[in-house]
């Protein structure tokens, strides 16, 4: 639970500032344009379409690579906000998230295994993560990436990821 006396701007703040501050913290990231929808705890990965992601220009569609790429980030980030949210609400991350000591170090891939479902088309996608089960070691994630339709899914993934280590 949030901090009694915080006001609810306030609270909003700190969870967007703890955000962009994990998103920014990784060049790639940025170098895609992956977003961050967030409503609440829940997260909702945006990758806006551009010219560079596309692989095949006949088709044209996205990159194999940038489509594993995107659930991988998509599946991390959801990983690393599902582990900081409870410190983030206690205050025990700085309020504005800017120093980069005050964010945790980010899960390491063991796995990751992608499903092309279909053709990523050439406009923008959307994503969430569900994590599966997270220990103090080891967690799985399962990721679901659309793009008109949330039914209509164009790829998914199962990841399985080493938590980073206290101290």
């Amino acid at each position: 639970m949030a901090r009694r006396n915080e006001s609810l701007d306030a609270i909003k703040t700190r969870r967007n500032n703890t955000l962009n501050a994990l998103v920014s913290s990784v060049p790639y990231i940025r170098w895609l344009g992956i977003g961050f929808d967030r409503r609440g705890d829940e997260l909702t990965a945006v990758l806006p379409f551009d010219e560079k992601l596309i692989g095949n220009p006949m088709l044209p569609a996205i990159h194999g690579g940038v489509t594993a790429a995107f659930l991988e980030v998509t599946a991390i980030v959801e990983l690393t906000w599902t582990a900081i949210w409870e410190d983030m609400e206690q205050g025990r991350i700085a309020p504005d998230a800017a120093v980069p000591e005050s964010l945790p170090r980010l899960p390491k891939t063991i796995d990751f295994t992608v499903d092309y479902l279909r053709s990523g088309l050439p406009r923008d996608a959307y994503a969430r993560a569900r994590v599966v089960r997270s220990g103090r070691r080891y967690a799985s994630v399962h990721v679901e990436a659309w793009q008109d339709q949330r039914q209509k899914l164009f790829a998914q993934a199962t990841g399985h990821f080493l938590m980073p280590q206290d101290g």
